[in-house]
Parts: structure tokens; C-alpha cells; sequence
């Protein structure tokens, strides 16, 4: 698992260095406008952040990836996370997939790096891990979200309810399976 970067974005696994940038993430109420009971809960201790780390790298082990923490390139501050999950199930009536998700600090919203890093991981998925499909889901109401996922080339599918939120399934196959 080797970091990489975008144009604007370096990518990298979290590390317990990354607590103060998680919790300033999972502790703001507008980060969580849209996440509801699919996000976890809003979080009130910097404890809950190395928690959550720890979690995440648990999935680096076990699965091989999990999110992946996202900084400014220029100044290396921590923007929030990235990246593929795989998710066990059942969700939405499926099992054994990958989620692509991110989430970003306030301060980073609405300049196109949601886009930069969904794009960034849609390839790494599809061109280093050869992933047959990668999915995600978003909260019908988050406009913003939804427009990244189709704009990186996944199909919006079917509306579900997720722990009382109701959300939109996306999904794309790997170009390469299709023409080979």
C-alpha cells in the first residue's frame, strides 16, 4: 500500500498522527449532515479518532485497503479520507463488495476534491487492485455527493433505507473485465 498522489491531493494510509485531523472531521455537525446512522455518530473525544484509526487500519490488514487519509499537496494538511473499503454485508441485498466513500473537512468542500479523490480511487481500484466492480451509496438528499459518484462514471441504481436513511446505490464495472 503505497501512497500516491493527484494533482492537488497525497494519499496515504492513516496513522495515529492523523487523531486531531480525524476528530476536527467526525466532530463537526456539517460533516455529518448527510451521514445520519450510515456515517457513525458525531464524535466527542479525540479517543474515538485513534479508535477509529486503529479500526481502519485493522481493514488495511484483514482486507488489503480501507480509507486512506487525504492531504493538501501543497501544504500536507489533513483534508479527511478516501478511498475503498470492502464491506461484508448485506447491504442493500448485497455482500462481499467494495465501497468507494470519502469525506472532507468544511473548509474543502465545493473546489472539486471530492471529485479528484473519488476519481483517483475509482482508478486504483479498477487499474492496481483489477476490482470487478466498486459501488457506493450516498444519502438521497446530498446532491453534492451523488453528482461526484456519477460523475465519475458510476451508475446511480436503486433507493434503500440504511440504519432509517435513505439512500442512493451507485455501481460501475471495471472497464478492463468487459473487454476481455
Amino acid at each position: 500500500m503505497l501512497p500516491f498522489d493527484t494533482a492537488r491531493l497525497h494519499l496515504r494510509p492513516l496513522t495515529e498522527a492523523d487523531t486531531a485531523g480525524m476528530f476536527a472531521l467526525d466532530s463537526d455537525p456539517a460533516v455529518h449532515r448527510y451521514l445520519g446512522g450510515i456515517g457513525g455518530r458525531l464524535l466527542t473525544e479525540p479517543a474515538e479518532s485513534l479508535d477509529m484509526i486503529r479500526f481502519i487500519r485493522a481493514q488495511y490488514v484483514a482486507n488489503g485497503i480501507g480509507r486512506w487519509a487525504v492531504l493538501l499537496r501543497e501544504t500536507g494538511e489533513f483534508m479527511g479520507w478516501a478511498g475503498l473499503k470492502r464491506v461484508a454485508g448485506p447491504l442493500n441485498g448485497r455482500q462481499d463488495f467494495y465501497d468507494l466513500g470519502y469525506r472532507f473537512r468544511p473548509p474543502f468542500w465545493r473546489q472539486g476534491y471530492g471529485y479528484e479523490a473519488a476519481q483517483a480511487w475509482l482508478d486504483y481500484g479498477f487499474q492496481t487492485m483489477n476490482l470487478p466492480q466498486i459501488c457506493a451509496y450516498a444519502d438521497v438528499e446530498n446532491v453534492g455527493s451523488r453528482r461526484i459518484l456519477t460523475k465519475i462514471g458510476l451508475r446511480e441504481g436503486n433507493e434503500f433505507v440504511e440504519d432509517g436513511v435513505r439512500c442512493v446505490w451507485f455501481e460501475a464495472n471495471n472497464p478492463a473485465s468487459l473487454n476481455g
